[in-house]
């Protein structure tokens, strides 16, 4: 059994290491600290499962999933956040995962999500699993912030988060121009007309916490 497990967090990574070894007495274990270092480990090497946060520095983890999705198309990754981002759950779903789960949730149900993705299930709480139900059965054309790109998504999420544009572009590594273009797209994708609308429906639709 070789286990990856991407976090910039070393006291984390320690942490869902000891849990996992508790359980899967063989396994072997690999760390990035990085998206990137995620991606070239999992290029280089060939490992059973990788646990992923989904917020490291340099590329987000939407991109770094996306990236090994490509690279290795059959390695089970679970993600790992710090929120209850439910419509973010499913998003990362969509493109990929095998499972989500909050490291709230982790010393918990780790052991649990993992065994399901390596015998090639999918993995999510019961709770979000409820939630997913019914976000599914919604009509999601209807919701405006469906019609963003990821990217555009993840921008969302910063600019309500109340980042400024150009600690946007620092964090996911752009240029001040090319997050302004991304906001102005979404502005004209959500037929509004400022970041404070922008705000307040992110809030309201519980995007961000």
């Amino acid at each position: 059994m070789r286990i990856l497990i991407a976090d910039d967090h070393a006291v984390v990574r320690q942490g869902l290491k000891q849990i996992l070894a508790a359980e899967f007495k063989q396994a072997v274990f690999g760390e990035a600290s990085t998206g990137q270092q995620a991606i070239e480990l999992a290029w280089r090497e060939l490992w059973d499962v990788l646990v992923l946060d989904i917020t490291m520095p340099g590329q987000n983890g939407l991109d770094v999933l996306k990236a090994i999705r490509k690279s290795r198309p059959r390695l089970p990754v679970l993600v790992l956040s710090m929120h209850p981002e439910d419509q973010f759950a499913v998003r990362l779903l969509k493109i990929g995962a095998a499972g989500y789960m909050t490291k709230e949730s982790a010393p918990a149900e780790l052991v649990g999500a993992v065994k399901k993705v390596l015998n090639g299930g999918r993995y999510v709480s019961s709770a979000l699993a409820e939630k997913m139900a019914v976000f599914l059965a919604m009509d999601v054309q209807t919701a405006p912030h469906e019609r963003l790109s990821d990217r555009e998504f993840v921008v969302l999420r910063l600019i309500a988060s109340g980042k400024t544009v150009s600690e946007i572009a620092v964090e996911l590594s752009l240029s001040v121009k090319t997050v302004s273009t991304y906001r102005t797209r979404i502005l004209e994708k959500m037929g509004m007309r400022h970041s404070a609308e922008l705000t307040h429906y992110a809030i309201q639709n519980q995007l961000v916490k």
